[in-house]
């Protein structure tokens, strides 16, 4: 199984409005074939030296059971509307592909 971090960089004030599209989202690809997991998580604000600060980026974890699924889902029309929708907030985003190292 696949892990993604995908990292959603949005123009500052906007992180709650592209948050709710997401949750929206969420849902329909979690019905997926190969998706176990699609969550959307924020930066936890704390005040200490050795963590960064990321307060107008959403974060994707995800669980796919193989990168064809997750191709598959990048081309899902739910998914191409969705970007749609949030095109003029998104700033950046940067797609991590993990997988375990055993």
């Amino acid at each position: 199984m696949l892990t993604v971090v995908a990292e959603i960089c949005v123009k500052p004030g906007r992180r709650q409005a592209v948050l709710e599209i997401i949750k929206q989202l969420i849902p329909t690809v979690l019905k997926e074939e190969g998706c176990g997991q699609y969550d959307a998580l924020v930066d936890h604000q704390a005040q200490v030296p050795w963590k960064q600060n990321s307060p107008d980026s959403i974060y994707m974890l995800e669980k796919w059971d193989s990168l064809r699924h997750l191709e598959q889902h990048q081309q899902t029309p739910h998914m191409e509307a969705h970007r749609a929708l949030i095109k003029d907030d998104v700033v950046e985003v940067k797609i991590f592909v993990l997988e375990p190292t055993a």
